[in-house]
């Protein structure tokens, strides 16, 4: 009987220590979250994001980004496959190949098409599919997590490094590092530019929890996503910065231009990729137990919960439409684009298909 206790005293002190002692790759900081609101208001549930049409994107999977693009549809994929899809016949083939992990895309007035790649950095590729890499250091440090950009009317490429610590590629994922970059909540994200013309790579801004959707607005504002903080930053040409949209109901992921509104206003698309988790807001000031948590098999951690959701906004934040599916029966959408013929196209982080619907 006294070994038995022994035992099991033994075994809940290995337990614990482990639980508290073991190594982990993240050192937690505290922060204090915003009171998640939920779906009410402008965010109020509706299904008009449910029953999306299904694109074959062959063997690949998380098409990230959507570029229209001469009546054509480009698509990105976490296998670093660039698909070229008809749009009228559905039919899809091989583009490109990037080597990497692409993700946010954009066409260049000389089109070629320029890709954030998180394993390879900023990546230009010619419409003979020829990949060639603009840049992958800055201020002799790598870029380890390339996540989406936009181009200015000047040609400057503007482009999120989502996190200088946990690299895309050195984890295994970009799944995997971005949950690590949100556990830690350092902020060690931050908003990069390229000039095609002198091939300099500078820093803009940095300090960003996940930074990651990048647009660019008439006025040459950078709009500029923080998803760990759930919220849009405006990032003016002179360098002063404002939030825009905060407390959003899930993590916001990319941001591209929309059509004009009947009055001239811009718009932009942007994708929440999944729900807020509670654990994570409720343990944001508590960076012992987000480590013990790290600790624990990845099947008992916080897990994201998908949730339909495209949001668009005005060049000042301010909410127009919201397209939803709380059933998710598209997952973990991490954007949009709205072509000139009516339909929306959806992207996401994990489906093995591209989604879109007409709308009005």
């Amino acid at each position: 009987m006294k070994q038995k206790v022994f035992l099991l005293v033994l075994g809940l002190f290995l337990t614990l220590a482990y639980l508290i002692l073991w190594p982990v790759p993240v050192n937690p900081v505290s922060w204090k979250s915003s009171v998640n609101t939920g779906y009410i208001d402008d965010y109020a549930p509706n299904s008009d994001l449910a029953n999306l049409e299904l694109i074959d994107i062959g063997e690949t999977h998380g098409p990230e980004d959507i570029v229209y693009y001469q009546n054509k549809i480009y698509t990105s994929s976490q296998e670093g496959i660039i698909l070229e899809i008809d749009p009228v016949n559905l039919t899809h083939r091989e583009y490109a190949n990037t080597g990497g992990s692409a993700l946010g895309m954009e066409m260049d007035r000389n089109g070629n098409l320029i890709v954030a790649d998180a394993f390879r950095g900023l990546l230009s590729i010619s419409k003979e599919g020829r990949v060639d890499v603009l840049t992958n250091s800055v201020d002799d440090t790598p870029i380890l997590y390339a996540d989406d950009l936009d181009i200015a009317e000047d040609g400057i490429i503007y482009f999120s490094d989502a996190s200088t610590k946990f690299g895309a590629q050195s984890i295994g994922t970009t799944l995997d590092a971005s949950l690590l970059e949100l556990m830690e909540h350092s902020g060690t994200g931050r908003l990069l530019s390229f000039n095609p013309k002198t091939k300099e790579t500078k820093v803009v801004d940095k300090g960003y929890v996940f930074s990651n959707g990048v647009a660019i607005t008439a006025k040459n504002e950078i709009l500029l996503i923080e998803t760990g903080k759930y919220q849009l930053h405006k990032l003016q040409p002179n360098g002063e910065s404002e939030v825009i949209l905060q407390n959003l109901p899930g993590f916001p992921d990319n941001i591209n231009r929309g059509p004009l509104m009947s009055d001239g206003r811009e718009t932009f698309l942007i994708g929440l990729v999944s729900q807020r988790s509670k654990w994570l807001d409720n343990n944001s000031n508590n960076p012992l137990i987000r480590k013990v948590a790290m600790r624990l098999p990845s099947f008992m951690r916080p897990q994201a919960v998908s949730y339909g959701f495209i949001l668009q906004i005005d060049a000042n934040g301010d909410v127009i439409k919201t397209w939803q599916d709380p059933t998710a029966g598209y997952p973990n959408t991490t954007g949009a684009i709205i072509t000139e013929n009516g339909f929306l196209y959806v992207s996401s982080l994990t489906a093995t298909k591209l989604g879109r619907i007409k709308i009005n």
